[in-house]
């Protein structure tokens, strides 16, 4: 399944607990990383793939150890009611939910692999198993599978293909949603990189204090500096006004409540 529309992502690595995204995987086997939670995505096809389809209930195990998210920039409004914001700390500047204060740990996964009750799933969870896929040497994007036995089976009910070959539902609403995510992940890269090239970005050091006398130190993330943010000169914050940037500045900037339900979380999870 493909959708013609010419792109040319970027690898997706892990920095210090963020995660950088790339919107997506490549068609033929590369020396890069594969983007987080994928394992070996492969273009989905109608007759080498009829019979497969996805698990029933596979759940969001699959985001258990990660602490951080890549989210898109329209998605800011919605995530600073959940989680915090922060920014990876290279030139891309990606915004990224923080999931949890501790490395390898989700502190919004439940037990039961189920998410928190009322709470905002980022779309790039949402979007898993799914991906597009860059088609070398063509100018179009190719709707892929994470081959993941967790999640993929064969003869399973919710198939990606029916018996003469052409897209179900679920495969046609699948690609619909990765369209949509990468269209804003191409949005969000745009922004992320001007953050950069501004200054307004800091290093950033949250100490949080879990009770007991123990505290845990969280690193590895940046932030906006609200004086440098306020110094900004009058053409650069004129042209983000114009392009729609400045909610999603703000979003970032509220979204730092949200340290105290990581806390919350963290020390609800230690008293267990």
């Amino acid at each position: 399944m493909a959708d013609k529309k010419k792109a040319k992502p970027k690898d997706t690595k892990k920095a210090n607990g963020a995660a950088k995204p790339n919107n997506a995987a490549k068609a033929k086997k590369s020396d890069g990383p594969m983007p987080l939670f994928y394992k070996a995505p492969i273009p989905l096809d109608g007759k080498e793939h009829k019979d497969l389809g996805l698990q029933d209930g596979f759940g969001l195990g699959f985001t258990r150890e990660v602490n951080a998210v890549p989210i898109n920039m329209i998605e800011m409004p919605q995530i600073c009611h959940f989680y915090p914001i922060g920014f990876s700390p290279d030139e891309s500047a990606t915004p990224v939910a923080i999931l949890g204060l501790r490395d390898n740990e989700n502190l919004y996964l439940r037990d039961d692999d189920k998410w928190e009750e009322d709470t905002y799933i980022p779309a790039y969870i949402r979007r898993y198993p799914f991906i597009f896929s860059e088609i070398a040497d063509k100018d179009q994007l190719s709707l892929c599978i994470d081959l993941n036995k967790d999640v993929v089976e064969a003869d399973g009910e919710q198939r990606f293909f029916d018996n003469e070959g052409k897209p179900t539902q679920l495969a046609q609403n699948a690609l619909e949603f990765c369209k949509s995510y990468h269209a804003a992940a191409q949005q969000t890269v745009q922004f992320g990189q001007a953050l950069a090239k501004s200054g307004i970005l800091v290093e950033r050091q949250a100490e949080i204090n879990i009770g007991d006398g123990k505290r845990i130190n969280f690193a590895g993330f940046r932030i906006i500096d609200e004086k440098k943010l306020a110094e900004l000169d009058e053409k650069t914050f004129l042209e983000w006004r114009k392009k729609g940037w400045l909610p999603f500045l703000y979003a970032h900037l509220f979204s730092g409540a949200q340290w105290q339900k990581l806390t919350r979380l963290l020390n609800k999870k230690t008293q267990k």
